[in-house]
């Protein structure tokens, strides 16, 4: 269930507003080695324990891109378009990656509907969005998504 649920008409209202946050979900290592076969990317950071636990970061660590995907179904726990047809991802203005994601942590997504512009059939939303780690002060991820709601 969605903290928001709303229709297409009702988009505009919400301009401005602090929409909250997602539930926690947790990066496990079996999550960041499934990214890291889908991806190529077998750096040892991400998916060799032993050898990450003298590394850097001192254990494994998720992905950039992996921390970065999780905002698309953390999002969707944020705010429902009842009566949408389509939703599609437009693009990003801004990604930061600010922390690591050590593995096992749990993340959640705090987003705020920047703004909401017409476009033919619907309305393009600008999010500004930060992905954040339990227990950690500075975000994983701060993000400002741009996607398109049609009716």
């Amino acid at each position: 269930m969605a903290n928001i649920t709303t229709t297409i008409a009702e988009l505009p209202s919400l301009e401005g507003r602090d929409l909250g946050a997602s539930s926690w979900m947790e990066v496990s290592q079996a999550r960041i080695d499934t990214f890291a076969d889908a991806t190529d990317d077998h750096q040892y950071i991400h998916v060799d324990p032993e050898r990450a636990a003298s590394g850097p970061f001192g254990t494994t660590i998720a992905h950039g891109f992996l921390t970065l995907s999780l905002f698309i179904p953390l999002w969707s726990e944020i705010l429902e378009v009842s009566d949408a047809s389509t939703l599609v991802n437009y693009g990003l203005d801004r990604v930061r990656f600010t922390s690591p994601v050590p593995a096992g942590s749990k993340v959640r997504l705090k987003a705020t509907l920047k703004t909401v512009a017409e476009v033919k059939g619907g309305y393009q939303l600008h999010v500004d969005g930060a992905i954040e780690i339990e227990g950690q002060e500075r975000p994983a991820v701060v993000i400002e998504s741009i996607s398109r709601v049609y009716a």
